[in-house]
């Protein structure tokens, strides 16, 4: 056999070398694996570490947002001056530092009633609803209880004298539920929400410009009639979907 040819049998590998040769390069791939997944976690946890201040950061922006501040008031006149409201026209420097013009209703609050009968079904209760004509939305409008404060009425008595005026009904538990502005855009009428349990019936005596009639609707039933947008009042909304969303987590559904 010619030299060359031994040489090239000389430089072929043997089967055992191939072998040998595919683990390592096996166990080279999955050492380069193992660093190439390492790293990302690492680099992972420094990312969330250098968050946290930033989260701290955002954390204190909120509440300082949060702090309460008002406006500088320059001048303030009366443009009108009704039973219910009084319209100001008003010049004001604003927290930002911006001067401004505003035309205002103010008036001294309101209360809102959700009178709830729960003696038949703690999970269902019956809610005490009221229907009556309201001349701004051109339409009879289902509604809670619900009527303005005198000047400087406490609240809870207030919403007491309301719910006995327009249903004849009393409660024996009271409390409140929430606080909001309806439209703060450009009136100033705070609404404070209560809610009143364990109700006795009585006569009703509304005012003279009132003409309510009421009933009983269980808490399902008012739940369908604002899904089919039968219900359009916005403080029957406010408080019938939170009293609702409350009684669902307190029992669970």
């Amino acid at each position: 056999m010619p030299p060359k040819e031994k040489a090239v049998k000389a430089a072929a590998p043997t089967k055992a070398a191939k072998t040998k040769a595919k683990k390592k390069a096996k166990t080279s791939v999955n050492k380069s694996s193992v660093k190439k997944t390492t790293k990302p976690r690492a680099a992972k946890v420094a990312v969330s570490k250098a968050a946290k201040p930033e989260k701290k950061k955002a954390q204190k922006a909120l509440k300082s947002e949060a702090a309460p501040e008002t406006a500088q008031l320059v001048s303030s006149e009366v443009v009108y001056q009704g039973k219910l409201f009084r319209v100001l026209h008003d010049k004001l420097i604003e927290p930002g530092g911006r001067e401004s013009e505003r035309d205002v209703i103010r008036h001294h609050g309101s209360v809102v009633i959700l009178a709830i009968d729960r003696s038949k079904s703690k999970r269902d209760p019956w809610i005490v609803m009221e229907r009556q004509y309201r001349h701004a939305a051109n339409q009879y409008l289902w509604e809670l209880p619900a009527g303005k404060l005198d000047a400087g009425e406490d609240a809870v008595a207030g919403a007491k004298r309301e719910l006995a005026e327009e249903t004849g009904y009393a409660a024996k538990k009271w409390k409140p539920l929430v606080e909001y502005y309806a439209s703060p855009g450009f009136l100033g009428e705070s609404m404070k929400v209560f809610l009143a349990e364990g109700l006795i019936a009585g006569d009703a005596h509304p005012e003279d410009d009132e003409q309510i009639e009421f009933r009983l609707v269980k808490l399902s039933e008012v739940i369908k009639m604002i899904e089919k947008g039968a219900i359009l009042d916005g403080k029957t909304l406010t408080a019938v979907l939170l009293y609702d969303r409350r009684l669902a987590g307190k029992h669970g559904k």
